[in-house]
């Protein structure tokens, strides 16, 4: 082969590569186009509920749906940041495309201050359409070392919170005759690891909850949308609301087996769409351990308990 022809491969070889380049772009291109459109249909002039919306899930939910045309009402804890969070998606969208968010302050750990930011959230437009449950608060160290007191403020914020919002809404819903109901849970509203003892009792009981409330209300034209996730990536790896134990289990987080916020924003919005009442987003390992745990219990516990491991850090209170 001479060099004329080594050259000529060499060309039709850039050639390629820059196809394959300009066929990828053009893909996506296409998706978002889509995924636009989507959002246009999908949310447009609906009334929309996040109940946290300065999360970071919270805040692409927000993005997607307030683009998408959806009619807000972002919640939160904080009254500062929400305005924030208000005034930058207004001045990054088109005024007359879309509409300005509604804000009510809330906070699932102060359950008293619940049945009046329900009734303020039925003043803002005088119904809704879509209710998004993502607020959470993660846990995670030995039963001993957590009081009671710290496990009723966890199943206030993952669990009664929740569920005596959407009681108090419910009526409105049946009454319209239409609705979606969309819980972002966590994996471990079906599956256990050492260490989360309380942040999995709460994340299995609203789901259960949700999973009874989806049959009650299906004759009501509502829907009940559950979407459970191994963890969301974020900037920071421990929230403020976390209690680290060190553990096998503590330690192992990779990257791998996460969602980000955009990709599971994304998939809110499909679901929206697709009215499907039941959603993994899991890879292939966090899958595996849910069929092992159905089909092989006494494996799964052997696993489980393998990897837990004492550490200085961990101090067991003499009673």
């Amino acid at each position: 082969m001479g060099i004329r022809d080594i050259m000529r491969l060499d060309v039709m070889s850039v050639w390629l590569v820059l196809s394959v380049v300009v066929v990828a772009a053009g893909v996506f291109y296409l998706y978002s186009l889509i995924l636009r459109h989507l959002a246009k249909t999908t949310v447009r002039n609906k009334v929309v509920l996040i109940t946290d919306s300065l999360s970071t899930l919270g805040n692409e939910c927000a993005k997607l749906f307030h683009t998408g045309g959806a009619r807000l009402i972002l919640c939160g804890s904080n009254w500062e940041k929400l305005e924030t969070l208000a005034e930058r998606l207004m001045s990054d969208s088109d005024p007359t495309l879309t509409f300005p968010p509604k804000l009510v302050e809330l906070d699932f750990s102060n359950m008293e201050s619940v049945p009046e930011v329900i009734s303020e959230i039925l003043e803002c437009y005088g119904c809704l359409d879509v209710l998004i449950f993502n607020s959470s608060m993660k846990v995670k160290a030995p039963v001993q070392c957590l009081s009671l007191e710290m496990d009723r403020i966890v199943m206030d914020v993952n669990y009664f919170g929740p569920i005596t919002l959407v009681k108090g809404v419910l009526p409105s819903l049946i009454s319209r005759r239409t609705g979606h109901i969309l819980l972002v849970n966590s994996i471990q509203g079906k599956l256990t690891v050492p260490f989360r003892a309380t942040y999995a009792a709460s994340k299995h009981a609203v789901q259960a909850f949700f999973d009874c409330l989806r049959a009650e209300v299906q004759e009501y034209g509502i829907t009940v949308s559950t979407v459970n996730h191994t963890f969301i990536k974020t900037p920071s790896t421990n929230s403020t609301d976390e209690i680290t134990a060190k553990s096998v289990w503590t330690d192992f987080k990779p990257k791998s087996l996460g969602v980000t916020p955009k990709e599971m924003a994304t998939e809110l919005l499909g679901t929206l769409s697709s009215k499907k009442k039941e959603i993994l987003m899991a890879r292939s390992i966090p899958k595996a351990a849910l069929y092992v745990r159905s089909l092989f219990p006494n494996l799964f516990f052997a696993i489980m308990a393998a990897g837990v491991r004492n550490t200085a850090a961990v101090e067991i209170p003499d009673d």
